[in-house]
């Protein structure tokens, strides 16, 4: 819509209300609804749709951590009969793919379509529509992935997929099918919202805000990007030849003809590591904006943060083949890719440092936010010293297929991921909502989401050295060894730990509901840093009354603190407070402020991917059908007008008053 501030006075009289551009395209007009269902289902606004990813992510969460549940209901005593080893098979891919691909990555596009603008001091992302159709295309993707435990059980074949185990011989239902394409359809939400957040970033940050002056979660989610603009074809690549090899017989991993299943897991692993920190990168960035504020001191090292977070993105692609030290690489491979392994941990190091001088000499407090950023480097740390032993290859080969690879996998993504969201969801809560979550609930959230994680997760380092393989579904007595500290006493405390996990989570949607009735948040409940604050809570639909000009690295600190210290010390005094900013900025708005409109297309072209996924499954007839809504809404998408008229909005009284503005839209 073109929204547009005007004097009241300013008017212009007309005898007849006047046939609008929005009108003449019939069918085509914009949806022009701004309250109820509509306004969210066709919002473009990236608000709005970060929003919207974050719920959706959020309950996929969920829906991971039940499966995550039964599979260690499954271990949690000798001969368990919780889930046959089919079952068990389909809980622990889908428990994966799950966390993996529809609750982290998008969770982490939540808070990027979220902040990215208001980090950057934009209206909007460069591409509304396609910022939407990246969101309805994942959740139609997510939705078409676990339609398949009602259509025949789920994928069966780990996350990986490995070769040849993932052929119709050893998977004959529809599961892996409904993992293929549904990995597929999610990949194209992964690739268009990274072109559209790359362009964003590169052409739409405001004036003086150079590459060196933006703030370290927009640098960090922006490394993402283009991991995920190579990433991802290169899985799409692989998901295409599964695809091809399950349903239209084609021999890609065929070893009978010639083929190389190893082909698949180069493939997959080339877009694999790099995928852990497409997973981890958001969450340095959103603890990097979290431990300044609460240590009431400057990142440390702000250049040295932003090139090892670039480095961990460029090192990141050479090092896929040390998931692969056992498939017989040969020793000069398994060499490279060692030194590679260890040279890795170099800038991830990096960081750490720079995080831990950052709170050195600061004026800590512990909020629930600095608490979950504090836990993620802990956490974070554990999971990297257990990675650096895969470096080894002995060793390495040792570990392959137990369950010490699955504490370290956790400790990193749990540990390093899941631990950097919560403390974005606490920290920027206000922000989004207006409302300050509950601090009490918020540490009973945190403490018992760090003890369930190491109940869960660091007795799996012990088992999987102990000799458990990672994908066993069922453990007897004969098997669990002699002694007190056995296999089966060590599964009983990681499915406690488990369930403590999980109450930590339920506390954190209590919190979210009794948070509700709270009075609205302060402006600046935290005295923080960066340009997201200056402005309401939450933010406006433009976002910014007045375009922001950014003079330094943390705009806002500078803006509200002055400087007075001598000979080279710092010392600064308060100047203003950010109401004052804030009200400075409205006083002082842009008079023309223009926004897109929303559409209904992205979301009709977002539908049509499912419907043609599952005709590549039953019939042909719905691939064509699926093909037609597609093609009727790109043409809908590319004629309808680039605006909604505002008399769609805003119609003439019935004096036939007009604003002049509004007559030379």
């Amino acid at each position: 819509m073109a929204i547009i501030e005007r004097p009241a006075s300013d008017t212009l009289a007309f005898d007849a209300a006047p046939v609008t551009p929005a009108a003449s395209y019939g069918y085509l007009r914009r949806p022009v609804e701004t309250t109820g269902w509509r306004s969210w289902a066709f919002t473009v606004d990236h608000k709005k749709i970060g929003i919207m990813y974050g719920v959706v992510a959020m309950t996929f969460f969920v829906i991971g951590g039940l499966e995550a549940g039964l599979i260690r209901l499954q271990l949690a005593g000798p001969d368990g009969s919780i889930l046959s080893a089919d079952k068990y098979n389909q809980m622990f891919t889908m428990h994966a793919t799950t966390m993996v691909f529809l609750f982290v990555m998008p969770m982490a596009a939540a808070f990027a379509n979220y902040m990215i603008p208001l980090q950057i001091g934009a209206r909007d992302v460069a591409f509304p529509r396609l910022n939407a159709l990246s969101l309805w295309v994942f959740v139609f993707g997510g939705i078409f992935l676990n339609t398949s435990w009602i259509l025949g059980g789920a994928a069966d074949g780990g996350w990986f997929m490995y070769a040849p185990n993932s052929d119709v011989p050893f998977s004959p239902t529809n599961g892996v099918d409904f993992w293929a394409l549904g990995l597929q359809i999610t990949g194209i939400a992964s690739l268009v919202g990274a072109i559209n957040l790359i362009v964003t970033v590169l052409n739409m940050r405001a004036p003086g805000m150079s590459m060196m002056r933006v703030p370290i979660f927009t640098w960090m989610a922006l490394v993402v990007q283009f991991l995920l603009l190579f990433a991802i074809p290169v899985i799409t690549v692989a998901l295409f030849l599964l695809m091809f090899q399950r349903s239209y017989d084609a021999t890609f991993f065929t070893v009978s003809e010639g083929a190389d299943p190893l082909l698949w897991q180069h493939l997959f692993w080339i877009f694999g590591h790099p995928e852990v920190y497409i997973l981890v990168l958001p969450s340095f960035g959103i603890i990097s904006e979290v431990l300044p504020v609460f240590s009431k001191k400057p990142l440390f090292g702000y250049p040295f943060v932003v090139f090892s977070g670039a480095a961990i993105g460029f090192v990141g692609w050479g090092v896929w083949a040390h998931h692969m030290f056992a498939s017989g690489l040969g020793p000069v491979s398994v060499a490279v890719f060692s030194v590679a392994t260890m040279a890795i941990a170099v800038p991830t190091g990096v960081k750490i440092i720079n995080w831990t001088l950052t709170m050195w000499g600061g004026k800590l407090r512990f909020t629930t936010a600095m608490l979950f950023a504090v836990g993620l480097i802990v956490q974070f740390t554990i999971g990297g010293l257990s990675g650096v032993t895969h470096a080894v290859a002995p060793s390495d080969t040792q570990q392959t297929d137990t369950y010490y690879i699955v504490a370290h996998f956790h400790y990193v993504i749990f540990g390093g991921a899941v631990l950097g969201l919560f403390a974005g969801i606490y920290y920027w809560w206000p922000k989004i909502f207006g409302k300050i979550l509950s601090e009490t609930w918020g540490k009973w959230n945190f403490w018992l989401m760090i003890v369930g994680m190491n109940l869960t997760f660091g007795p799996m380092h012990i088992i999987g050295l102990q000799g458990q393989p990672r994908r066993m579904y069922v453990w007897t007595e004969a098997r669990a060894g002699e002694g007190f500290f056995n296999l089966g006493m060590w599964n009983l405390v990681a499915t406690i730990g488990t369930f403590v996990l999980g109450i930590g989570v339920l506390l954190f949607f209590i919190n979210v509901w009794v948070s509700r009735k709270h009075p609205p948040a302060p402006l600046d409940p935290w005295d923080a840093r960066s340009l997201e604050w200056l402005t309401t809570s939450p933010p406006k639909e433009h976002n910014f009354d007045r375009q922001p000009t950014v003079h330094a690295l943390d705009e806002v600190f500078h803006r509200k603190y002055e400087d007075v210290g001598q000979n080279g010390a710092h010392e600064y005094v308060q100047r203003a407070t950010l109401e004052e900013l804030v009200a400075e900025e409205e006083a002082n708005a842009d008079k023309h402020i223009h926004l897109p409109a929303p559409s209904y297309w992205p979301m009709v072209l977002a539908f049509a991917l499912p419907i043609m996924a599952y005709g590549v499954i039953y019939t042909t007839w719905l691939i064509i059908a699926g093909a037609a809504i597609a093609i009727a809404a790109l043409f809908g998408w590319a004629l309808e007008p680039a605006d909604a008229d505002e008399t769609d909005y805003d119609p003439p009284t019935a004096g036939g008053e007009m604003s002049k503005e509004l007559a030379n839209v």
